[in-house]
């Protein structure tokens, strides 16, 4: 599939901080793909050189098979920060229509918009509302929509969730869903790393201005894997050591194990089936991301405190 955003060596310095340095990567057409890091890892930065309002030092980002020209390409991506962009003292109608229009939509074509996501988004009643009466979640509803009804082929999310319960995350988790079915792609940018092993398909990690993790989510939780296992037995062995792994909980008939270097899933298998046990179940169990996250956050934190 093409690659609708490609960013080359992109590279953006402070004076006393390397917000971005050396970042490359790739995301693909109709792809949610997740921009992940820790607070000060250099997403912002990022997020706003692919919007245009940062110029990189050096690098180059190409934008839908040409080099990004923000003055001409901004029309076509969304951008909901994390910080609410929002006329406070405007009514919510107004200010939709008025946003739509900005983003190249003519009256006609900004009412239809607001009108279907506002059904969609159970916002009908809000109409003559002010900003500054609406709750973290109604706002946060509001954004979303501004952000998406002028049709962008590049969704750039930054927190989507925040402030919203769980009926309205759902709700707008499945409008994500649906956008990008539709052919948009989504950058999706949290903290909440079960959302983003639930809702992208790629992710890439930056830290201290680094590119440290990039891959498919299935990808990265394969490379991360301990060679964990939870077995069930059908009932309780009279021994449960074995050369081949190391249990690590038991409860009752049910263990978790690590098999040892040098042998297989099979091994394991045929250790209880030679014993003449049933084997009611067996499972690999994979590491989080949040895990994973962490790990690798605290790795690269590692190896810059010893280099400075």
């Amino acid at each position: 599939m093409a690659s609708i955003l490609q960013l080359h060596n992109l590279k953006k310095y402070y004076a006393t901080q390397k917000a971005v340095d050396d970042i490359s990567f790739d995301i693909e057409e109709g792809n949610i793909f997740g921009l992940l890091g820790p607070n000060g890892a250099g997403k912002t930065t990022l997020l706003r050189m692919i919007t245009g309002i940062f110029y990189p030092d050096s690098g180059s980002i190409t934008f839908d098979g040409r080099p990004f020209d923000p003055e001409n390409d901004i029309i076509k991506i969304g951008y909901m920060p994390e910080e609410r962009g929002l006329y406070k003292k405007m009514k919510i109608g107004e200010q939709a229509l008025y946003l739509a229009q900005l983003k190249g939509l003519s009256r006609s074509d900004a009412m239809k918009q607001i009108k279907f996501w506002f059904k969609r988004l159970e916002m009908e009643s809000w109409w003559s509302k002010k900003v500054e009466d609406l709750s973290k979640g109604m706002s946060q509803k509001l954004q979303f929509v501004t952000t998406v009804l002028h049709e962008p082929k590049l969704i750039i999310l930054d927190e989507p969730f925040s402030g919203l319960d769980p009926v309205n995350a759902n709700l707008i988790k499945d409008e994500i869903y649906g956008l990008a079915q539709r052919g948009s792609t989504i950058i999706f940018s949290t903290h909440r790393m079960e959302q983003v092993e639930e809702i992208c398909d790629h992710i890439v990690l930056v830290n201290l201005g680094k590119k440290i993790l990039d891959g498919t989510v299935s990808e990265v939780k394969q490379q991360f894997k301990e060679h964990k296992f939870s077995i069930k037995l059908g009932s309780i062995p009279n021994g449960i050591d074995d050369a081949a792994y190391e249990v690590i909980e038991q409860k009752g008939n049910a263990f978790t194990m690590k098999i040892n270097d040098g042998f297989q899933s099979n091994d394991v298998l045929q250790h209880f089936i030679g014993q003449g046990i049933m084997i009611e179940s067996f499972n690999e169990i994979l590491p989080s991301l949040n895990d994973i996250f962490i790990q690798l956050v605290n790795d690269t934190k590692s190896v810059s405190r010893a280099f400075n």
